[in-house]
């Protein structure tokens, strides 16, 4: 079965003023695609993300979602923001709500929503706490469940567990690998961690130093639950720690 390009970018240019910060940079990424996105700090990763959602103006290219210029008014994209993204003055059930109040879903398919995804996330039983009675780690997999509720066309995940401790780093991302297969959501995760990288993407692009472009992209065909210390994971994660290297 033929493949679906989900996401196309072709020449995308970026300039704030004279700075140029994205430079002729052509992707494609594939229906169900779980894309982790790595590069130098600084290197232009969130404003790839920000000119994905119309937040910028793009200087010169195109990007197109289903062949159609990205429009979030008429198209289904969900953005999950580093740090914590809760609205405070809602409990935990009404904060995964959110998004369908906004799409007008019908009061029950919204109330289904919500029960299914606080499951897979584990906070049914915190469902009418309040954020500021929540770890850091929760608040995550709330934004993590109002996001994969509106059941997106795109998902995009701006180093999310940057924050975390490396023990519920790997919780959540556990969560997203079951929640991305099981939805087949189409994701690109942002991260500066090699490690993360190759432990979620089932395909990893390699960014260049400013100006950015693109300089590789990898299959990660390695298998899932990944063993961080076998020897083909250690092999994948030193490649690309090579490639960011030599920018």
């Amino acid at each position: 079965m033929e493949e679906k390009v989900k996401v196309s970018v072709r020449h995308l240019t970026k300039k704030f003023g004279d700075l140029l910060v994205l430079n002729d940079c052509s992707f494609d990424v594939l229906d169900g695609d779980l894309l982790c996105v790595v590069g130098p700090t600084g290197c232009g990763k969130t404003t790839f993300l920000n000119s994905l959602v119309n937040i910028y103006d793009i200087t010169a290219g195109e990007i197109l979602l289903d062949g159609q210029k990205v429009n979030t008014k008429k198209q289904s994209i969900a953005y999950i923001f580093q740090g914590d993204s809760t609205m405070p003055w809602l409990t935990v059930e009404e904060n995964v709500s959110f998004g369908l109040n906004i799409k007008k879903l019908p009061k029950q398919l919204r109330k289904e929503r919500v029960d299914k995804y606080l499951d897979i996330v584990g906070l049914t039983k915190y469902r009418n706490y309040y954020p500021k009675q929540l770890s850091a780690s929760m608040l995550q997999r709330v934004s993590i469940a109002r996001a994969f509720a509106t059941e997106p066309e795109l998902l995009l995940m701006d180093e999310p567990y940057g924050q975390l401790d490396i023990e519920l780093r790997f919780k959540l991302e556990d969560e997203l690998v079951k929640l991305q297969e099981m939805t087949k959501t189409t994701v690109i995760f942002i991260t500066h961690n090699i490690e993360e990288a190759v432990y979620l993407g089932n395909k990893i692009m390699v960014l260049t130093n400013k100006p950015t472009t693109v300089k590789k992209t990898l299959a990660n065909n390695l298998p899932r639950p990944r063993d961080i210390t076998s020897p083909d994971f250690i092999a994948l994660r030193n490649e690309v720690t090579d490639l960011i290297k030599w920018w």
